[in-house]
């Protein structure tokens, strides 16, 4: 069992790159990796809407969870992110080592 936590969002195409660094660089992420431009589908104010986002996924660790669901809020441009968060199985324990001191504040 580890602490690491695998968190996944999407962004606006315009905004993925920017929330990406800045959660690396405030350290509630040591790694984010932004996915190529897709297109989302999905029911929001009674009515279907298709746009075009980008997939974060966010390494970290289950402690830095409320540091960052605050900040993802404070700095998304959608009035509700995605926030899913997976648990992995297992880890290396290097790989893990890592996640945690990328992390520490």
């Amino acid at each position: 069992m580890t602490d690491l936590v695998i968190v996944l969002t999407t962004a606006a195409d315009q905004q993925a790159d920017e929330l990406a660094r800045t959660l690396v660089d405030e350290r509630l992420a040591a790694c984010v990796n932004v996915h190529a431009a897709m297109t989302s589908t999905y029911r929001w104010n009674g009515r279907a809407v298709t746009e075009p986002e980008r997939q974060l996924v966010i390494k970290t660790r289950r402690s830095r969870l409320p540091d960052l669901e605050r900040r993802l809020n404070e700095l998304h441009s959608y009035e509700l992110p995605e926030l899913i968060v997976l648990s992995p199985e297992s880890a290396s324990d290097a790989y893990a080592s890592w996640i945690s001191q990328e992390t520490t504040p």
